[in-house]
């Protein structure tokens, strides 16, 4: 196998790619320093992927690779998509390992590896559920996720070669990935027409086509774009309709996300992975229809996706209800990874923005503080009954939070011509390299995300740009200072503040950014929400939950003059800035007789009554005992 000589961790290596503005950073050339985010990267590390190994041994995923590979007798156990689980659980591993070693870990991971390389077949097929009695079931049912699985091989493979430069796994994927090639493709050519029922083998065939340089990949995975949307999958066995596959309309012509959440948010990324190799301006241009549509009409506040149980995925445009939102924490994770790809093919920090939102209010909230059990879906609003599970039969949430954990580094910045670009602000110390070759050490501290007070260290003398995103939610009030002195700087075009000029060892950039509390109002088209505001601080979503409240929160509005307070709890909920107000309440049960209606005319004028109310950042819910909770709150 010809690969490049460069092994360096990039999560999404676009450093030779032709149509990105960005070159992305190294994971292990950023270290987190702060308590936040040091927190969960340590908690992944020794809770969440020693569990999730355990898990998967305990439920017989491994063992299906030992069954493939006649190492052990037993029929295979779980879902027909269990391996994609396994190899996610590698990916996230092999992260980790890249900038924080641990021998225990390594030596499980190791043990993972030579068991799916062992499970391979002769012609580099690699299924555990066609195995045996099944074999002859292959590729006969492109929803049985055969590509999807093989996707998710394809990016543990990629992530373990690029963080230890060792090929055992990348060879495997390789071998199944020439295999899809000889296989798959135009008929014309010779080739078996093949689609897979979910997008996964695209963004993995660009990144292996970006280790190797073998366009093969590349052009496999352009193959698998341009087939679909021609109703070609065979869906009279499903009871789903084409448009759930994203098979209704060619990929070039969709302006909006429809189908399954997960599945189209994947195959997002997999084409504006194909665009930053091609520049191909129809596939930015769908690309960007998509993105105006899902978050004008379909993306909950949260950054969530995915409105309808049902299909797991989108309704019509305004149907975001609340307390049946599915929003998957896996389509949390694919949206984040959607920005990032279109953060580097275009440089506009509002898809860092979104990249920032996603992470705190649609990921985070996919774990519990210990990391000892996982949503799949998360709700708006809440009765009490939702809580977070140890584990699911469907258990692709956990691992794709671990891996979004254990790549986070990567995201923080990015380099350019003119300099480094600063997208995710949190305390840490980083290592860049420019494209010319200069080196840059520069430092970040700060509280966010209950602070906007950034501080940055520069620890290299040179001379090169500063370019510091200006979020979105910020609406005014900045101070930047250089060596204590305030500036005004420039802003790009693309919404990022510049400070360019010549540094020295010990520059100091301090950026203060106001929190102010924000009252969000949806359109008046979501008809859960009218009437009602959502509370927002910095890039937080905010909830209120029973257990701070004298009341239930479903009794409570809020004043349209109400003020809130904010302030920072170190012993709650791991430390948090709770919003400190006053609420009305706006009946009492007693007054319904539990009753389901009433006339108007029947309740006799009452005094505006208020309580004291405590909300808290929404990813922090259903950490302690049940009790309601509300996003969305009714305004008086």
């Amino acid at each position: 196998m010809k690969t490049q000589k460069n092994h360096t961790p990039f999560v999404i290596d676009t450093s030779k790619s032709k149509h990105t503005v960005f070159h992305p950073v190294s994971i292990d050339k950023v270290r987190f320093t702060d308590k936040f985010w040091n927190n969960y990267r340590e908690m992944n590390k020794k809770v969440m992927l020693p569990a999730q190994y355990h898990l998967s041994e305990e439920t017989g995923r491994i063992d299906n690779f030992r069954r493939a590979s006649g190492k052990i007798k037993a029929p295979f156990k779980g879902m027909f998509f269990n391996d994609s689980d396994v190899y996610k659980w590698v990916e996230a591993a092999s992260w980790v390992l890249t900038s924080d070693p641990d021998k225990e870990l390594q030596a499980l991971l190791e043990s993972v590896i030579n068991e799916i390389a062992d499970a391979q077949q002769a012609d580099g097929y690699l299924n555990t559920y066609f195995m045996f009695e099944r074999e002859v079931e292959r590729w006969t049912n492109f929803d049985l996720h055969e590509m999807y699985c093989a996707g998710h091989m394809i990016q543990a493979a990629v992530a373990h070669y690029r963080a230890t430069g060792e090929t055992k796994l990348l060879d495997v994927a390789t071998r199944f990935a020439d295999y899809m090639f000889i296989h798959f493709g135009n008929e014309s050519d010779g080739k078996k027409f093949a689609l897979d029922g979910h997008p996964e083998i695209e963004m993995a065939l660009v990144e292996l086509y970006r280790i190797t340089g073998q366009e093969n990949y590349l052009n496999l995975a352009k193959y698998f774009v341009d087939a679909r949307g021609y109703k070609s999958l065979d869906v009279s066995s499903t009871g789903r309709t084409s448009s759930y596959y994203q098979d209704t309309i060619p990929f070039r012509k969709m302006k909006r996300l429809q189908g399954h959440s997960v599945r189209a948010i994947y195959l997002n990324c997999g084409a504006a992975d194909i665009f930053a190799e091609t520049g191909e301006s129809d596939l930015k241009t769908a690309l960007d229809n998509m993105w105006e549509s899902m978050v004008n009409r379909q993306m909950y506040v949260t950054g969530g996706l995915g409105s309808r149980y049902e299909i797991e995925g989108f309704g019509t445009d305004y149907e975001l209800p609340n307390g049946r939102a599915h929003t998957e924490t896996c389509a949390g994770v694919g949206n984040f990874m959607m920005n990032w790809r279109m953060l580097l093919t275009s440089g506009e920090s509002r898809y860092a923005d979104l990249m920032e939102l996603a992470l705190y209010n649609a990921i985070l909230p996919g774990t519990s503080l210990d990391g000892k059990s996982y949503f799949y879906q998360n709700p708006l609003s809440d009765d009490g009954e939702h809580r977070r599970e140890r584990w699911f039969t469907v258990a692709c949430c956990p691992s794709n939070i671990s891996r979004t954990l254990a790549t986070l580094p990567g995201y923080c910045y990015t380099t350019s011509d003119k300099g480094i670009w600063v997208h995710l602000y949190g305390s840490n110390q980083a290592e860049l390299c420019l494209p010319n070759g200069k080196q840059i050490k520069i430092s970040q501290k700060t509280d966010f995300p209950w602070s906007g007070n950034i501080r940055f260290e520069i620890q290299t003398a040179e001379k090169f740009g500063l370019f510091l995103r200006k979020p979105g939610w910020h609406k005014g009030g900045e101070k930047i200072k250089i060596n204590g002195e305030v500036i005004q700087p420039e802003i790009t075009s693309k919404n990022y503040w510049i400070v360019d000029r010549e540094w020295h060892i010990g520059d100091i950039v301090e950026l203060d950014i106001p929190m102010p509390v924000r009252k969000i109002a949806s359109h008046p088209f979501v008809v859960e929400n009218q009437g009602r505001v959502a509370l927002m601080r910095g890039p937080l979503v905010y909830c209120l939950e029973n257990i701070d409240q004298s009341i239930d929160v479903r009794l409570i509005s809020l004043p349209s003059t109400n003020e809130f307070q904010d302030k920072f709890h170190p012993e709650l909920l791991g430390g948090v800035v709770a919003l400190h107000g006053e609420g009305s309440i706006m009946t009492d049960k007693l007054e319904w007789e539990e009753k389901l209606y009433k006339p108007l005319d029947s309740f006799p004028p009452r005094p505006q009554q208020t309580v004291p109310i405590m909300a808290i950042p929404y990813y922090a819910w259903a950490n302690r005992e049940p009790g309601a909770m509300q996003v969305w709150i009714p305004v008086i």
